[in-house]
């Protein structure tokens, strides 16, 4: 009895053995059927075997992509653009050594729970990550960083050299890419170089502009003077003169008033409280007799109540230069279409946008990069073709370009492109409806 009780036990243990074995042989097999890459069951090798090589291979994996890791944080670290990282709640992540130059931060350490604000204090480099994370799109900003401190090799010393420091800005281009778990990069460009360049060749204009005025003015008199003691044909000739100067004149002033705007735009504009429609509709009438010419008429779409904070004098100029080349460019008796509606409203900023649209065939691919630029005119073999071209003629090149300055100088944006709809060309103005804090 106790010889078959033995051997009944011994079966009954061996059936659980290998049941067990067998579970943990199938619990490992599917083990490896997840391995990175496929592994031979034909093979002779226990699966302990194949476990065991299947761990030495995904150690070695490891290991290697802990060292393209840190070369990438090696590049990274030495990267000749900024990157930085924050969380949810803005909390700085990571950081490059280009980036600390850039934003002046030299209180964080890698590991340190630091609020982005408490290193950095940028308005616009805040409102980016946060536009950034309510879109969940990339973004793209350019601003001028002024640094709210000066730093010393030595806490003792205070030179005036460091001293100086303190309101120097730096002209940056950030771009942000929203990353997993509400986290934020962003990578930062050093763009002073090139906006060093840019002032210098700014300055030289000016100088230049300057220059030219006063003799122009004195050939101007002369030539007036000339035009009442001459007769015909002489006569004529001087009053074809004395147009060409006005025209030169005309741009320079232009030039000089760019140059104000670009520099000082605070000085330039005088505040009040406008409604909208009828400033638009106030710069239209201006323009109407032109407009008359062609059977052209305004279409205006939008609020009728509708109020900004903006200097009247100078975005009727904007709205008069748009319109000028909205009616010169379009066929006859078209309809040129103005759109105005708010904004939907990001970090407390209640913005208007304005679509100015034509019916013609729009802006050239090959002029939309340049269209305000200073100086630059499209050619006119290929810009807008299908329009009244014997109505066109040459402008300064300066429109476009002083309406940008001013719309930046109410710290909004102004771009152009071709509406899919009408084909013609389509200017998109956004601007905040209440004078800017750092303005007032």
């Amino acid at each position: 009895m106790n010889t078959f009780s033995f051997i009944f036990g011994l079966i009954i243990g061996l059936c659980i053995c290998y049941w067990q074995r067998n579970r943990i042989d199938s619990q490992l097999q599917q083990l490896l059927k997840g391995a990175p890459y496929p592994v031979d069951f034909s093979t002779s090798l226990p699966l302990l075997s194949l476990v065991r090589r299947e761990m030495h291979y995904l150690h070695d994996k490891q290991q290697q992509l802990e060292q393209e890791l840190f070369t990438q944080l090696s590049i990274l670290e030495q990267a000749p653009i900024g990157y930085l990282e924050v969380d949810l709640d803005n909390h700085l992540l990571k950081c490059n050594q280009q980036a600390k130059e850039l934003l002046k931060i030299d209180r964080w350490q890698i590991g340190q729970v630091r609020l982005l604000l408490e290193l950095v204090r940028s308005y616009e480099l805040d409102q980016l990550i946060e536009l950034t994370r309510q879109t969940q799109r990339s973004q793209v900003k350019e601003w001028f960083f002024y640094s709210s401190q000066y730093y010393l090799n030595d806490a003792s010393e205070a030179t005036n050299k460091n001293k100086s420091n303190i309101n120097k800005s730096t002209a940056l281009k950030a771009y942000s890419y929203p990353l997993p778990d509400d986290k934020i990069c962003v990578f930062i460009e050093n763009q002073q170089p090139l906006a060093e360049i840019s002032q210098s060749h700014e300055r030289a204009f000016s100088d230049l502009t300057h220059e030219l005025r006063t003799p122009l003015t004195s050939i101007s008199l002369v030539a007036e003077t000339l035009q009442k003691r001459l007769q015909n044909p002489e006569k004529h000739w001087v009053e074809q003169m004395l147009k060409e100067i006005n025209r030169l004149i005309k741009l320079i002033e232009n030039c000089l008033e760019f140059g104000q705007l670009q520099t000082n735009p605070e000085q330039y504009l005088n505040y009040e409280i406008l409604n909208i429609k009828e400033l638009i509709l106030s710069a239209w009438q201006n323009i109407t007799p032109i407009a008359l010419r062609k059977e052209i008429n305004l279409d205006y779409q939008g609020l009728d109540d509708i109020f900004l904070e903006g200097d009247a004098a100078r975005l009727t100029q904007v709205f008069l230069n748009l319109f000028n080349n909205c009616i010169k460019y379009s066929a006859v008796k078209e309809m040129i279409l103005v759109k105005v509606s708010p904004l939907q409203e990001i970090n407390e900023l209640e913005e208007i946008s304005i679509d100015v649209i034509d019916s013609g065939i729009g802006f050239s691919e090959i002029d939309l990069p340049y269209i305000f630029q200073r100086l630059y005119r499209g050619d006119l073999s290929r810009t807008r073709q299908g329009a009244d071209t014997s109505s066109l003629t040459q402008g300064s090149g300066l429109g476009l370009s002083i309406a940008q300055q001013i719309i930046k100088a109410h710290q909004g944006s102004i771009i152009a492109k071709n509406h899919p709809q009408t084909g013609g060309a389509w200017i998109q103005i956004i601007l905040p409806l209440k004078k800017p804090a750092n303005l007032s």
